[in-house]
């Protein structure tokens, strides 16, 4: 199990291997399975994310009500301010944020309460390229090798290092995918998620009455368009100028430094809000009718 951003590219140069082998040879090695059990496990979730993408309804919503619909709005021309393609992303987050809030079935990337980040770069990426199926389950690959060193060395756990742990995580992982479907180099990969990573230091997990619902789905789109933009600096040729490792470490030192009211508690943050509290009440009240 890969534990250093720097190991993981340093095996890709020396074997002189794309770096999604690289990563599925370490997962084969880490379950003792064969390559085909390992591939066919990534297709599966690539195609749980575009399923779960297709099974959105904008009429469901969550049982607390506060989302539901939303992602629908997004659909088609909007007021002009972003592009299409970008519109599609922020759209893609909603969705399947809201998919995860109303209980229907998602990939947790790497959790649940991020699983809108990654599906919201690739699928829209996947209609805009039209790459084939393979290319994106390679790129599945490089994020989950990124989001394994993230997990070894902090946390990509709300509850134990804030939402940096979770839609940061997720945003770092879906940049360096990003810059692998466009070709870029493993050390721009590298670039791309420390800098989004280094975009969402501090990150509070606020949850409104304790539901990864509020702030968390539009938080989605955050990471997604940070993980865009920090792909497209790295890919113009950008760096972090702190290395990927050394920010997954800071990520860390941050986490542990987060008070308890903003790990997941509901007790800080949006959820500590007159409005927040209000909403944390309501729902205990109608639990207790």
């Amino acid at each position: 199990m890969f534990t250093s951003v720097d190991s993981m590219l340093l095996i890709a140069m020396k074997e002189e291997k794309p770096l999604w082998q690289v990563i599925l040879e370490d997962d084969v090695a880490d379950r003792s399975v064969k390559a085909w059990s390992s591939k066919a496990k990534m297709a599966s979730l690539w195609k749980a994310m575009q399923a779960a993408e297709q099974d959105y309804d904008p009429e469901r919503r969550s049982a607390s009500g506060l989302v539901g619909g939303e992602g629908a709005r997004l659909d088609g021309d909007g007021p002009g301010l972003c592009s299409p393609f970008l519109r599609d992303i922020i759209a893609t987050a909603l969705k399947m944020g809201e998919c995860n809030a109303c209980m229907r079935r998602i990939v947790a990337a790497p959790t649940a309460g991020s699983c809108g980040v990654l599906p919201a770069v690739l699928l829209p990426m996947k209609r805009r390229y039209d790459l084939p199926d393979d290319r994106f389950i390679e790129a599945l690959y490089v994020a989950a090798g990124f989001g394994q060193v993230i997990a070894s060395r902090a946390s990509i756990s709300g509850a134990e290092g804030g939402c940096q742990a979770e839609v940061g995580s997720a945003s770092g992982m879906a940049a360096a995918a990003i810059v692998y479907l466009m070709g870029g180099s493993p050390e721009q990969m590298a670039h791309a998620c420390a800098m989004a990573l280094a975009n969402t230091l501090g990150l509070a997990c606020d949850p409104v009455a304790g539901l990864v619902e509020v702030p968390c789905v539009k938080r989605n789109v955050m990471g997604a368009v940070n993980a865009l933009s920090c792909a497209e600096m790295a890919l113009s040729g950008l760096v972090s100028q702190i290395p990927c490792d050394e920010v997954i470490d800071a990520m860390g030192a941050v986490g542990a430094s987060l008070p308890s009211s903003l790990r997941e508690t509901g007790e800080g943050g949006l959820a500590a809000t007159p409005t927040g509290r209000r909403v944390a009440e309501f729902m205990r009240s109608r639990d207790r009718a």
